[in-house]
């Protein structure tokens, strides 16, 4: 018996069965990024060790509205913004059943379940929005407010929850800046489907791979002007972006202004082996995000075995050794500095390669879960 399968007979055993997730997205929505996957890779398992688990998310366009995967329920109501307070009646009044713990996945704006709820609970906190509300929100007020909650309200309800966040640098963030205790952060690194592998050959001219939700976070705009700059100087690098977003368009801008069109692809969704078969070509992934709870794009570029060149931010530095399996910067004049170095030089790359493999082994869904599962058991003791 497993470590996690020890842990799901307690869970019964201390009268967990059925658990309910709050999440803002579903796997299938189309704006579907690391925490849609975050969530699934964990609930099924606590599905696959006999546990109960039904997930309320938001509607999904083309979706519907109650479906299985994996073992477990997803349940799809309201829109981006109402599934808050619909969400929170209804499991109230008990609409889907009732779970004996609850999950939430609190994406910048909380359920405030420690104030409903009254068994086992456990909150997924990616890490802080405080310093990117400007970036999500065009409002200002609406920013301004969010931060407000996100900062000295919520802290204050949540300050007897056990909360999982991505990594340490996340951990001592919400700690230090928003005030959690200590003994209640929990760190789940993200673990790495085994589809992330090494294989075939590198790309002759060279590539570099960045993949994400294309939004104002993920800084592709300054990723762009970045690899301009090192063409400038003479490298013959091209780009490929994955993803959707809002940003598209003005990303479709700038490539048109730049020239870039012959070697900047925006290549929109595309199927998970053809992100495989992308970072297995690349010569690295990059991302300048502003914020982030980990970076599992880098980490499951490492396990094809390509090196990372990414923002200097709490979570990157925890995804990415640096000098070991990637290299990180602070700022574009660095971050231009750093890719030129990767793309010069092959022993660096090889070294570097070497290096993200290592990182990536050491990286288990399964512990992921656990420490989820860990969390709810406490919270019943």
């Amino acid at each position: 018996m497993t470590y996690l399968e020890e842990l799901g007979v307690r869970a019964r055993a201390a009268g967990i069965n059925a658990v309910h997730v709050l999440a803002w997205r579903d796997l299938d929505d189309v704006e579907s990024g690391g925490s849609e996957v975050y969530v699934h890779e964990v609930v099924k398992r606590l599905a696959a060790i006999g546990l109960e688990v039904k997930v309320r998310t938001s509607h999904a366009a083309g979706r519907r509205p109650v479906t299985q995967r994996d073992g477990y329920t997803v349940v799809r109501r309201a829109g981006r913004f109402w599934v808050f307070p619909s969400t929170v009646v209804e499991e109230v009044a008990g609409r889907d059943g009732t779970g004996d713990a609850l999950i939430e996945v609190w994406n910048g704006v909380p359920y405030f379940s420690p104030v409903w709820f009254r068994g086992p609970r456990v909150a997924i906190l990616h890490h802080s929005h405080r310093e990117i509300w400007p970036l999500v929100l065009a409002t200002p007020s609406f920013a301004t407010a969010g931060r407000f909650i996100e900062t000295k309200v919520a802290p204050r309800i949540y300050r007897r929850t056990f909360v999982v966040t991505d990594s340490d640098s996340s951990r001592a963030d919400l700690i230090d800046a928003l005030g959690f205790r200590g003994d209640r952060v929990r760190v789940g690194e993200p673990g790495i489907d085994p589809r992330f592998s090494p294989g075939g050959e590198r790309s002759v001219t060279p590539l570099i791979v960045s993949v994400g939700r294309l939004v104002g976070t993920k800084g592709f705009d300054a990723l762009i002007d970045v690899v301009h700059a090192v063409r400038q100087r003479g490298h013959e690098v091209e780009l490929v972006i994955v993803g959707e977003g809002y940003e598209r368009d003005h990303l479709e801008d700038q490539q048109r202004r730049l020239g870039a069109e012959g070697w900047l692809r925006l290549a929109g969704r595309v199927p998970d082996v053809e992100v495989v078969e992308l970072y297995r070509r690349a010569w690295g992934v990059a991302s300048m995000s502003a914020s982030e709870g980990w970076g599992m794009t880098l980490t499951e570029a490492a396990a094809c075995g390509t090196p990372a060149v990414a923002s200097r931010i709490n979570g990157h530095i925890d995804a990415v050794r640096d000098g070991e399996s990637g290299l990180l910067a602070s700022g574009p004049d660095e971050m231009a500095d750093q890719l030129e170095r990767l793309l010069g030089d092959a022993a660096l790359r090889q070294r570097l390669s070497v290096g993200a493999l290592v990182r990536a082994k050491e990286l288990n869904w399964d512990r992921t879960a656990e420490v989820v599962l860990e969390g709810l058991l406490d919270a019943q003791a």
